[in-house]
């Protein structure tokens, strides 16, 4: 079991690095444009849908108000 970050920024830390090891899916999209490669997560904000994997902690609740937000 891996020990909890102790502030914020360890917390961004550990995602970071984390990242870099989990495949995150692309979607194409095709318009009139071109084509565009977004993360599977983006594509769905961009659809105004706010994807929620995991237990909401003090930076998860952050993270979600300021999608909220955006929207």
């Amino acid at each position: 079991m891996s020990k909890r970050p102790g502030n914020r920024s360890q917390a961004i830390e550990t995602i970071e690095r984390t990242r870099d090891f989990i495949p995150y899916p692309q979607v194409v999209e095709t318009t009139h444009r071109g084509e565009r490669s977004w993360d599977i997560f983006s594509r769905l904000l961009k659809d105004r849908i706010v994807f929620l994997g995991t237990e909401v902690n003090d930076d998860v609740a952050n993270i979600i108000i300021a999608q909220l937000l955006f929207l």
